[in-house]
């Protein structure tokens, strides 16, 4: 199996990470959507990273990858008591929620000149982030042994804080940077795989 990406994107951080933890031999390889490549659009009509390539097919969207490797790895991603995989799939879609709203940020400024950037955009994707840390920050994420993809989520979602909004928030949310401590510890590859 093989696991396309890019570095900074925390999407395929997520993916990666898990896919280290489930314990299955899977590959990265650093694809350049801008660039649009064969083994990329080919396998993805999206052109969006990460994609899974496994058994002949390709599995995109990182939730779909993540659900893939948990049934691949006997069900390592995800507890298997129905409340408590209920909570760590909610974590996960806040964490996601909270990147796709910071994404929507960077994306903003990147792809339009200085005179055409969409303040109220910005203004309003900042907006949601607040209030999806606010949550964490009240309801701080806890590691009680074996990591889910929630807890995976909420770490690449940080891990592309601290590389593009560094300074923004590790005050006022210091519990995001407590979970970041645990998460390390509870999984040391995140210092490698975090977004760069």
């Amino acid at each position: 199996m093989k696991i396309l990406y890019s570095p900074a994107s925390p999407y395929s951080a997520k993916v990666r990470m898990a896919a280290v933890y489930s314990g299955l031999s899977v590959e990265s390889e650093i694809v350049k959507t801008d660039e649009k490549p064969e083994l990329l659009v080919g396998n993805n009509p999206l052109g969006k990273i990460p994609v899974l390539l496994a058994d002949g097919g390709a599995v995109f969207d990182s939730r779909a990858i993540m659900h893939f490797l948990d049934r691949a790895s006997g069900g390592r991603l995800y507890p298997s008591e129905h409340t408590a995989r209920t909570e760590a799939e909610v974590m996960e879609a806040l964490g996601d929620g909270i990147t796709d709203c910071l994404i929507a940020y960077i994306y903003e400024q990147r792809f339009h000149p200085p005179e055409k950037v969409h303040e109220p955009w910005l203004e309003r994707q900042w907006e949601k982030v607040e209030r999806g840390l606010d949550h964490l920050q009240a309801h701080p994420p806890v590691i009680n042994g074996a990591l889910h993809g929630g807890h995976f989520s909420i770490a690449a979602m940080i891990g592309y804080l601290a590389l593009r909004f560094n300074g923004r928030w590790e005050t006022r949310w210091p519990a995001l940077t407590t979970f970041a401590d645990a998460f390390l510890v509870a999984f040391p590859a995140y210092a490698e795989i975090s977004p760069r």
